[in-house]
């Protein structure tokens, strides 16, 4: 309660508490400190469009240099494409669990995919050198607080991994990578572009869920990522009934990307469409969905298609499920010109061999694909019923089979 002197020299009683001198310096500094942050943006914005230039060339740069080669993982003796799919599941139910960015899982890919193309990869190991991927990526460019702990990831992989083999791992693919770390994202381009060309959050989101199917093919590997963020945001825009954007700066290697790209959507994973189908992420899941009904519907009343005269520009592309055929010369040795690359770390630590003979390696093994996969393909409802997701646990003890 505070009394205020008034014109008549007489002390009124008012019961609104006055602000406290302590307060009123407080209010000066956040304003103060306000002013300065707007201050800091309107010179850092200056700033970068004034190197805005330099800046995308230096990232053009790193996105060549960063680039893995889909090829040199074709050289792998044990690491196959159809396991690629249950690696992916793991580290988007992994990335989601502990709340990473966008940017995080990508990296986590890249990384992944630059390792297995320098190194060859017992099988045991691929779950392990994903997880390692991981580790860096969120450390490299996540909030702090949320960088997976190694017992975390442990459990997650239901204790089938000592825990030094994490960070025995992830010194290891350091090293191999030769500590580059930084690649601009397909999230990064994708960012890029929807500010320039103002696209809606419905846009970006379905955007996002196509880059993130793109991560299960091999076709996608050794796509550049500006180019993936191009074609998926067009393609997204075609999806949802969106106006065109013509830049003029399309390519044969764009059109060719965005076909392969729109004949892939058909089989999306079961755990990517669960997290795609979540309101804050526009449910781009199911507007695929349904899209892809539409377009079945149309097709089927406008009668079977006529006999293409001219193959296909995807004619050549593979599925997920294959393996890939092992050319000649992909021995170790020399092949094609390409020095074949050593393995990962063997011994006792990594689940290899011991000399002693008295343990068993304890890493996981994934499956061997059933025939139904490699023949046939189920739609998107029908693999929705016939294969529920997996749990962590379910993973690791699918993986142990």
């Amino acid at each position: 309660m505070a009394y205020l002197k008034s014109d008549c020299e007489f002390f009124v009683e008012v019961d609104e508490p006055q602000p406290s001198r302590a307060h009123t310096r407080d209010a000066a500094k956040m304003l103060a400190r306000n002013r300065q942050e707007m201050i800091g943006n309107e010179l850092s914005r200056l700033a970068g469009d004034e190197y805005l230039e330099d800046i995308m060339l230096h990232t053009r740069h790193m996105e060549d240099e960063t680039l893995p080669d889909a090829n040199l993982i074709d050289m792998q003796r044990e690491i196959q494409w159809f396991m690629r799919p249950y690696l992916i599941d793991f580290l988007i139910e992994a990335h989601a669990a502990f709340a990473l960015l966008p940017e995080t899982l990508f990296l986590t890919v890249n990384l992944l995919d630059r390792y297995c193309s320098k190194r060859v990869v017992y099988k045991q190991h691929y779950q392990l050198v994903g997880c390692a991927a991981l580790l860096i990526a969120a450390k490299y460019g996540d909030k702090k607080d949320r960088v997976p702990q190694i017992n975390e990831l442990n459990n997650m992989c239901c204790g089938l991994y000592d825990s030094g083999m994490f960070t025995q791992m992830e010194m290891h693919v350091l090293n191999t990578l030769e500590w580059a770390i930084g690649h601009p994202t397909v999230d990064f381009f994708g960012q890029l572009i929807v500010a320039e060309e103002s696209d809606d959050r419905e846009v970006e989101h379905m955007a996002a869920y196509l880059s993130e199917i793109a991560l299960y093919h091999r076709d996608f590997v050794s796509t550049k990522p500006s180019i993936m963020a191009r074609a998926s945001l067009a393609l997204a825009r075609a999806i949802l009934g969106r106006p065109e954007v013509n830049d003029g700066e399309w390519d044969h290697t764009d059109n060719v990307t965005l076909l392969t790209l729109s004949q892939h959507l058909h089989q999306p994973s079961v755990t990517l469409a669960r997290k795609y189908s979540s309101p804050h992420l526009s449910r781009a899941s199911t507007k695929l969905s349904d899209f892809l009904a539409q377009q079945a519907a149309i097709n089927r009343r406008a009668g079977p298609p006529s006999p293409p005269t001219e193959p296909t520009l995807t004619s050549k592309s593979s599925s997920i499920y294959s393996t890939p055929s092992k050319r000649h010369g992909a021995s170790l040795g020399v092949a094609e010109g390409y020095l074949t690359p050593p393995i990962t770390p063997d011994g006792v630590c990594f689940g290899g061999a011991d000399p002693m003979n008295k343990y068993a390696p304890r890493c996981p093994v994934t499956p061997t694909p059933t025939t139904n996969q490699i023949t046939s393909y189920p739609s998107q409802s029908q693999q929705m019923e016939q294969y529920p997701a997996y749990s962590h646990e379910e993973y690791s003890t699918q993986m142990s089979h």
